[in-house]
């Protein structure tokens, strides 16, 4: 409900805003998502810590379940400058953001990738 409310707020105060100031309109959009972020942060850090308690608990190699997480992070991170550069009327950097955050998910990936590959090349009676 915080979230929700100041979210509002913000965006009513932008409204006004952008017809006088576009450029302090922006800028509240900016510091109110980055507020946002920041009041999430102590809530992703107990999902954080609760995936690895499960991981450790269900005996999962936590390189993988670590590995897992930094592609999540990328592509919230990505998304979140993309939707900040759209904001500020450049769709096609945002896209290139959006792409280099897909290519760094693949090269994150790469390991993950391997074992299964691995794994199903050992399935395979031959």
């Amino acid at each position: 409900m915080q979230i929700t409310g100041v979210a509002l707020v913000a965006t009513f105060l932008a409204l006004i805003l952008k017809e006088q100031k576009p450029n302090f309109a922006f800028l509240l959009i900016v510091f109110t998502g980055c507020a946002i972020f920041l009041f999430l942060v102590d809530q992703i850090y107990l999902i954080i810590n609760m995936i690895e308690q499960l991981a450790t608990n269900a005996k999962v190699n936590l390189i993988y379940v670590e590995t897992i997480l930094k592609i999540i992070g990328i592509a919230y991170i990505a998304e979140f400058a993309a939707q900040i550069t759209k904001d500020a009327g450049q769709g096609s950097i945002a896209s290139k953001i959006e792409l280099g955050g897909k290519i760094l998910i693949l090269a994150t990936a790469i390991p993950i990738l391997t074992v299964m590959i691995e794994t199903i090349i050992q399935l395979i009676p031959g």
